[in-house]
This record gives structure tokens, C-alpha cells and sequence, in this order.
């Protein structure tokens, strides 16, 4: 799948410093029709299926670390030694219906399919290249024409993967980390032209209505001429979402998050979550780490309750098998959406704020640190008139919610058919829902509030620590703004912050007034270098000029200056952008705020 531990920053950096943006004639109301279906459905199936399922795994006798679609690369596989898997690989047990039934009657509503992944195999019959599922393997079809004709017949929507910029068997693709085999050697340009478009033109052109273009990895090869010629092809299938990964600066739909769920989402923009059910893409033999049931409808309930859609994994084998251990979860999460999808499909997120989206330390399926959902006691999803609690600890009594303003006129578990009102008490800023005893399903139970009005959150402002300091770190912030976002490798930071307009703010309550020391941890590369922020503390302001630290990983501590704040009580505490001369404002990790 997408992304190497090294490549993970490269990518973050390329997308966050791109500048181009392509023109466009689309108005807003028109995008909002387009993404509209897509923004409904909440929740898909991403399929990594390709010869690298005959490995599985192991090579030369030995098992190969890391992900299973990237052996050729991992191994350093010879193009020819590799591409005999593709003699070995015939998966008669491959049945289109049963896929698509599989991943409809899970509740997801659309899948996306590698088409060619990085090792340069075409999933389908391509004229440009006999290297195909079609020409060099004895299966001899196209399960991609089979496929798209099952998800017409069973209404779900289909889309394709391709790997435009990567490619480890023709000559001239993009090879992550350098190539290994002479064979690899030539003209980048000859690649594109040769075969990457005509491939994309191919996809676009032969399997009907073909909802997502999903690309992957783009490099510094991948330079605005060269994707536009790519991005011209999408006019093939009018209405087609397309994500981030392009490249050139074609910033797409949807942002893409991987293996994580980032604990603000991302305000303002269409995103999606793409996750692996156990730690690989691609099917690898020995990989049993499957996540379970509980992991799975977590996720899902935590990513609708941020406004995204959840693209959950299953690796197909050689035989064109799902995995059984993928089949039991897909089976169980759709008895849950049975119930419980009118609380996921077509919601928008929580109107209560993301600090109830807490996130904890984690590994993603590469080993890199990441912030992921730690299950907290409840997410919260809406739609106009109602509110979705979804429940994942069943409290005993009730169910309490402090700091919020909203007028309830009925509440019920979605799971009760008859709508039994539960008794609701309202005081002063909270509400408490009376639960029956035992929960109504054991992962997540749904109370369904009926309001009038709009639902707030009264904001709590953060106390001065016993030292009379304060301790204002990047993922206790509330982002505003475009493009700036809570970044989660290790101790987190809000990146990605390339809009000079965005904002982060702290809502505080001096309860000690005095002089403070302010200073400022934060990461910037040479190239962002000079940035000049303003801090406002209430109605007092620092400002400062930030030199490089030397590149967006390393982080320093900075003095901004002394500031004295007079009086007791709630203060908002804002950095802000005055002079943005890089591709970014800065990596902020925290501000600290001492009394001298």
C-alpha cells in the first residue's frame, strides 16, 4: 500500500508546500453535488489483490518483513525473478458477486480496488502492457470488468487504485529508495506517457461509471505538466472524486489519512481514513493480527463523529479468497449497521467539539508512531434534528453531559423499534439521560436525541497549573482555519499549516495574574525560514520572527518574551501568521507559559 516509514514525510511535506493549484469552473454548490454521495456514505472497502498474494510473504524461503504488496521492493527482487508470480497466479475461487456482497452487507456503500499497484501489475486487460492479470497469468480474465458488474447489479459504487508515479517493472517508473535491477533503468517520461496514461485512459474508459480515482505516492518526478496529463483523463468520467495523492499540486477531494485517525479530523475539508484490518495490505501467510469487531466499529463511529468516511482494507489470497478472519468482522460489523447505520450514514460530525475525540499513542501498521482512537466512553454524530450518542462504555444509571447547551424534546435507543422515550433531565449547561440497565449491544449503543435548536459546547477554559503556569500543547488547541491540522508521529504538533489565514487558540483561566515568561516549542525547515508569528495572550501580544531549526523533524524551544497578564479570569490565548515566506507557517508543539 501507499507509504514507506521514510516516504510517510516526504509525501506530508510535498503536499503541504504544494502551491499550484489547478484552475477550476466548479462553483460550490456544484461540488457539494458531487460529493454528496460520497459524504453519505461513511464507510468503504479498499481491496489490495495483485500477483504479490503468491509470495505472501516469503521469498527465496525466508519470511520478508513489512507489508505484503511491497515485497518486490523490500526484497530487492529481480523484475524477471518477480515477474514469473504472475505465471503462478490463477485465482479461480474469485467471485465478483461474493465480494460485493461481502462488502454491501457489511453497510460499506462504495470499494476501491488496486488496479495497478507499485509493482507494476495490472489487475485488468490492458492494451499497454502484456504484463496483466489477462495476458500473463493462466486465469485469463478481467475480474475488474467482473467486478464492476457486480457492484452495478448490487448498487454499490466502484472505485479504482493506481500507482501513477511508482512502478518497479517498467522501465522508467519511479522507485522508491533507488532501483536494484538494471532493468528498471529509463526515461520517466516514456513510462507516463507509454503506460500510466494509457492505463488511467483505460480505467476510465471500459468498466462503466467509476466513482474514485484513488493515486498513490507521487515524488518530485511528479511535477505539474506531467500530472495534469493524468489529471486531464478525469474528465472521462464526469463527477468522479479523486484524492490528494496526484501529485503536482493537484490538491483533490479528499485528504487521506492512513492507518490513523487524526484527532481533529479535518474541519472544513472532505476526508477519508483508509485503514488495514490486521497490519498488512497485501496478503501475507503469516499475518494474523486481525483488529477485532470492537477496533473495527470504534473506528468507524470515531471517524463519522470528526465528519470522515472510514476505507477499510481486505487483502485478498492468490486463490481470490477474502480472508476468512476478514469475512467474520465484515459479517458482524454489518449486523451492527443493520441497527445502527441511520447514526453513520449521511451524518455530520459532533457539534460538541474534539475534545471528546481524545487520542492516545499507537503504532501504525509501518511501526511509526501515530495518535489513535483510545475508545473513549462515547462519540457523538448529528443530523439536522438530532443528535447520535453512540455509547461504547455503558454507563450505570445514566448517561451525563456537562458543558453543553441543547434543548432535547425526545430521546430513545436507536436499537428499540417502539422508540420508548428515555427520561431526559435538563440543568444549568448539562442534561442527563436515564439508560436502562444493560446495554443494547455490548461494543456501541445509540441514544437518539430529538432537539430543537442548535447544540453547543459551553467552553470550559483550562486552569493555570499549581506552579501557576500553564502547559498549552497542540493537541488541547482548537484549530482554525483551511489547512493546519493536529499531526500525530510521536508527540504531536499542528502542521501542515501552509494557510497563513489558519489560527490556533487556548481558552484560559488566570486564576494567579503576574508576569510570565512565554516560550514557544516548534519545528522549520530552512526552506519556511524567517516566518513571523504573533502570539495574543488577551489583549496583549508577542511577536516574533522564527528561524529554521533545520528541517520540519527538529524541534527547539524559543523565548517570545515576558508578558504580564493583570487580571483573574478567562483570557483566549492565539498564534497566528503575520509573514508567511516559505510553504508554511511552522510545526507547532507547545507554548509554555511561566511566572517569573
Amino acid at each position: 500500500m501507499p507509504k514507506t516509514p521514510q516516504l510517510f514525510l516526504l509525501l506530508a511535506l510535498f503536499c503541504a508546500i504544494a502551491a499550484v493549484t489547478p484552475a477550476t469552473a466548479e462553483t460550490q454548490a456544484e461540488r457539494d453535488a458531487r460529493m454528496a454521495w460520497w459524504r453519505d456514505a461513511k464507510f468503504g472497502m479498499f481491496i489490495h489483490w495483485g500477483i504479490y498474494s503468491v509470495p505472501a510473504g516469503n521469498y527465496d524461503g525466508k519470511p520478508v518483513p513489512g507489508i505484503g504488496e511491497w515485497i518486490m521492493n523490500t526484497a530487492k527482487i529481480p523484475v524477471a525473478t518477480y515477474a514469473k508470480y504472475a505465471g503462478q497466479f490463477n485465482p479461480v475461487q474469485f467471485n465478483a458477486d461474493r465480494w460485493v456482497l461481502a462488502a454491501k452487507n457489511a453497510g460499506m456503500k462504495y470499494i476501491v480496488i488496486t488496479s495497478k499497484h507499485h509493482d507494476g501489475f495490472a489487475m485488468f486487460h490492458t492494451q499497454a502492457s502484456p504484463y496483466n492479470i489477462y495476458d500473463a497469468t493462466p486465469f485469463h480474465r478481467d475480474p475488474l470488468k467482473e467486478l464492476a458488474a457486480a457492484c452495478q447489479k448490487y448498487g454499490v459504487r466502484l472505485g479504482f487504485y493506481y500507482s501513477q508515479c511508482q512502478d518497479w517493472h517498467h522501465p522508467g517508473g519511479e522507485t522508491i529508495g533507488g532501483s536494484w535491477d538494471p532493468a528498471q533503468k529509463g526515461d520517466f517520461d516514456d513510462y507516463l506517457n507509454k503506460i500510466a496514461i494509457p492505463e488511467v485512459r483505460e480505467i476510465l474508459s471500459n468498466y462503466g461509471k467509476i466513482s474514485v480515482l484513488w493515486w498513490d505516492t507521487p515524488t518530485d518526478l511528479m511535477t505539474h505538466e506531467r500530472s495534469a496529463k493524468l489529471n486531464d483523463l478525469l474528465a472521462l468520467q464526469p463527477g468522479i472524486i479523486f484524492n490528494n495523492r496526484l501529485g503536482g499540486g493537484f490538491p483533490g477531494d479528499t485528504e487521506t489519512p492512513e492507518q490513523g485517525i487524526p484527532a481533529h479530523g479535518f474541519p472544513g475539508r472532505d476526508w477519508e481514513s483508509c485503514m488495514t484490518m490486521n497490519d498488512t495490505w497485501g496478503f501475507k501467510t503469516d499475518d494474523h493480527n486481525w483488529k477485532s469487531t470492537e477496533t473495527i466499529l470504534h473506528n468507524l463511529i470515531d471517524i463519522a463523529s470528526k465528519g470522515g468516511n472510514y476505507l477499510l482494507n481486505v487483502g485478498p489470497n492468490s486463490e481470490g479468497l477474502m480472508p476468512a478472519p476478514s469475512l467474520e468482522r465484515l459479517a458482524a460489523v454489518g449486523e451492527w449497521m443493520k441497527v445502527n447505520g441511520e447514526a453513520i450514514y449521511g451524518t455530520h460530525g459532533t457539534p460538541f467539539g474534539m475534545e471528546f475525540g481524545k487520542t492516545v499513542n499507537g503504532k501504525d501498521g509501518y511501526g511509526n508512531d501515530v495518535k489513535i482512537s483510545s475508545g473513549d466512553a462515547w462519540r457523538c454524530t448529528s443530523k439536522p434534528g438530532k443528535l447520535y450518542i453512540h455509547i461504547l462504555k455503558w454507563p450505570h444509571g445514566s448517561f451525563d453531559l456537562d458543558n453543553v447547551q441543547v434543548t432535547v424534546t425526545n430521546a430513545y435507543l436507536l436499537a428499540d423499534s417502539a422508540k420508548t422515550p428515555l427520561k431526559v433531565t435538563v440543568g444549568e449547561n448539562k442534561l442527563s439521560i436515564a439508560l436502562p440497565g444493560e446495554a443494547p449491544d455490548n461494543i456501541a449503543s445509540v441514544v437518539v436525541l430529538e432537539i430543537t435548536g442548535p447544540a453547543v459546547q459551553v467552553a470550559v477554559p483550562m486552569a493555570q497549573n499549581t506552579d501557576g503556569s500553564f502547559t498549552l500543547t497542540a493537541d488541547a488547541a482548537d484549530i482554525h482555519g483551511s489547512t493546519a491540522q493536529l499531526e500525530g508521529t510521536g508527540e504531536s504538533n499542528i502542521g501542515y499549516w501552509t494557510n497563513p489565514a489558519d489560527s490556533v487558540q487556548w481558552h484560559v483561566a488566570v486564576s494567579h495574574p503576574g508576569t510570565f515568561d512565554v516560550s514557544l516549542i516548534y519545528a522549520l525547515d530552512p526552506g519556511a525560514a524567517h516566518s513571523e508569528i504573533a502570539v495574543n495572550l488577551g489583549d496583549k501580544t508577542l511577536t516574533k520572527t522564527l528561524d529554521t531549526t533545520g528541517d520540519w523533524k527538529s524541534y527547539q524551544a524559543i523565548s517570545l518574551g515576558t508578558v504580564n497578564l493583570e487580571h483573574s479570569g478567562p483570557i483566549n490565548i492565539i498564534v497566528r501568521s503575520v509573514h508567511m515566506p516559505g510553504g508554511a507557517v511552522m510545526n507547532l508543539r507547545k507554548i509554555q507559559i511561566s511566572p517569573k
